[in-house]
């Protein structure tokens, strides 16, 4: 169906299943007709703030975040979600660039919203909830909306220390779900098991599905991660049938073998992004779950999903006999999204040779907020392209595959993560004279080596964790009198993956 607004999915979905269950958590469920009420009580609010114009929410994981999100669109701005576990200080950048007009936040959440150093007005959840709705008037605003107005604001890792914003239209994500009704038989009985944090873009999948499809998203208990054989219990309980998750969250479940203690049942569409997903996690799934639907997707969040590969019966089966082997593709570009791969030169590459994927079409976001330098940098041309910084090849069927990174930008846990950002927040700590991140492949983990003072693990990751979130934290810590240079004075990298 084609839509002008995400605001309309949601009408449309109300109108349709007014009584059925539309976002939920473990504690907390909003129906269909509960959300549209609350998005519009919200959104009557937040237009008295300005249109257009970006609203902070910052509340914990739950179903009422999400309804937050809708009810500040629906009152015609674009939401940031800020969540409460990252560092005071990070969160406190993010605002100084975004400038919201307003900040969303919960009770429980609210003394913490105020040692943000955010002057602007800050409300709670539970009261702008219960606004009055402001009839015609909110109509009329909702209504104005359209495919280029933006609908988020997402902050990734940026290689200066400072984080970037990347401004995505409601044109990106509905282009997206039209994509999605056209190529999977997704509708208003299936449940989308959401793992990823709401500020992460792979959770934009969960969300506006389930508006497109009148369908439920179940945010699944984060901590169940740390315990799957509930996990799977929980998405047994609660009917889930199709997910969108990090392979790391995928290879938790195969390296503990908890599919021995039970499948859930339902599950029909079992979707991967925001990394590589390694083959014996993906053989392993494939013995315990072969009746699901596995799709690869791809995307930065510059480009949201722009990619895709689907698998075909006959390769499961081939890859269940070992008969095919190797990683995934990447696949083709979805709808209305174009892949150009350039070499050194910016000349087209010819099928098996590498070079970098630039994206093009409606899949781009609108830029980076309030950094015209650094948009001009990444989204330039004409027609406009995106330059991913990903290496790939043209495969003999036509497909994309992945071969690695460009520059020191690396994904880890599913976050695309800028290492110089983690140099910086450790430059900018006592006794650090020098330092470089290095990024582990095999063992998939970061490790920071630094001249100055030897300081304990301890120490340094206490100074760390109120700069950097947890995806970002170092794992390993190597301590040099001195790192190695190269004849130009500049950092040896590569030696420094030698030594250590």
């Amino acid at each position: 169906m084609a839509v002008e607004s995400v605001i309309a999915c949601l009408k449309a979905s109300a109108q349709n299943f007014p009584e059925k269950t539309a976002f939920a958590d473990k504690d907390r469920a909003l129906t269909y007709e509960e959300l549209l009420r609350t998005a519009r009580s919200i959104g009557s609010v937040v237009s008295s703030y300005g249109l257009r114009c970006p609203v902070a929410v910052f509340m914990d994981k739950t179903a009422e975040a999400a309804a937050a999100f809708l009810g500040v669109v629906y009152g015609g701005c674009f939401y940031c979600p800020l969540d409460s576990r990252m560092p005071v200080q990070r969160l406190m950048t993010i605002l100084s660039v975004l400038r919201p007009v307003l900040m969303i936040t919960s009770r429980e959440l609210e003394g913490r919203a105020r040692e943000l150093g955010y002057s602007g007005p800050i409300r709670c959840f539970e009261e702008i909830s219960q606004a009055p709705d402001k009839g015609k008037e909110l109509d009329a605003i909702a209504d104005g909306i359209d495919r280029e107005d933006p609908l988020y604001v997402l902050f990734t890792s940026g290689s200066t220390g400072v984080p970037k914003g990347v401004l995505v239209s409601e044109g990106v994500v509905l282009n997206y779900l039209e994509w999605l009704e056209e190529s999977f038989s997704f509708t208003h009985r299936d449940v989308f098991g959401n793992q990823a944090p709401l500020y992460f873009d792979v959770s934009v999948h969960d969300i506006y599905g389930a508006l497109y499809f009148g369908a439920r998203m179940e945010i699944l208990p984060p901590s169940y991660f740390s315990f799957p054989v509930k996990l799977v219990d929980y998405m047994q309980e609660r009917g889930v049938t199709a997910f969108l998750w990090v392979p790391s969250a995928m290879g938790i479940m195969a390296n503990l073998d908890v599919f021995s203690f039970g499948v859930p049942e339902k599950l029909r569409y079992v979707m991967f992004a925001g990394e590589v997903l390694p083959e014996k996690v993906l053989d392993y799934w494939l013995e315990h779950v072969p009746g699901a639907v596995y799709a690869n997707l791809y995307g930065p969040t510059e480009t949201f999903v722009c990619t895709a590969y689907v698998m075909g019966e006959e390769e499961k089966e081939a890859r269940l006999r070992k008969e095919i082997m190797g990683l995934l593709p990447i696949g083709r570009p979805i709808k209305d999204s174009q892949a150009i791969v350039l070499d050194e030169h910016l000349l087209p590459v010819k099928e098996g040779e590498a070079g970098e994927l630039y994206m093009g079409g409606s899949c781009l976001a609108l830029g980076y907020y309030r950094d015209e330098q650094r948009t001009a940098e990444s989204f330039a041309g004409s027609p406009r392209l995106y330059r991913t910084g990903d290496m790939v090849r043209w495969n003999e069927k036509g497909e994309l595959c992945y071969l690695s990174r460009r520059d020191d930008q690396i994904k880890h846990m599913g976050y695309r993560i800028e290492l110089g950002e983690i140099e910086a927040a450790a430059l900018g700590m006592e006794g650090i004279s020098a330092c470089a991140c290095i990024y582990d492949e095999k063992k998939k983990r970061l490790i920071l080596c630094y001249a100055g003072r030897e300081q304990e693990k301890k120490e340094l990751e206490k100074a760390l964790a109120d700069k950097l979130p947890a995806y970002m934290m170092p794992g390993h810590f190597r301590y040099f009198p001195v790192l190695p240079q190269n004849a130009n004075g500049k950092l040896d990298r590569k030696e420094l993956r030698r030594m250590l």
